[in-house]
């Protein structure tokens, strides 16, 4: 990896980072459900982002299959949230 990429690889470890770190935060805070619901699905996007950014700055494909993964996962667990949440609602 040339000395542009590392840096590339730096910068993007530090924002991932920070946007965890934040996310984790407002999960332990609340103050609503949803509020943590939105925070859990922000940990799983950076999951993802963070082994979609080592999968391609490394250009290894080992990866992709837990990012679908994870992405299936966050997706049905949002959309069983939000259904539990209007039905209660209702």
């Amino acid at each position: 990896m040339g000395t542009g990429l590392t840096v590339v690889a730096w910068v993007v470890g530090v924002l991932l980072t920070g946007a965890a770190a934040l996310a984790l935060v407002r999960v332990v805070r609340g103050p609503s459900s949803l509020d943590r619901l939105v925070a859990v699905d922000l940990v799983i996007a950076v999951a993802i982002c963070s082994l979609a950014a080592f999968a391609g700055l490394s250009g290894n494909s080992t990866p992709i299959p837990a990012v679908l993964t994870l992405t299936l996962v966050g997706f049905v667990g949002s959309v069983s949230v939000a259904r539990f949440r209007v039905r209660d609602r209702s």
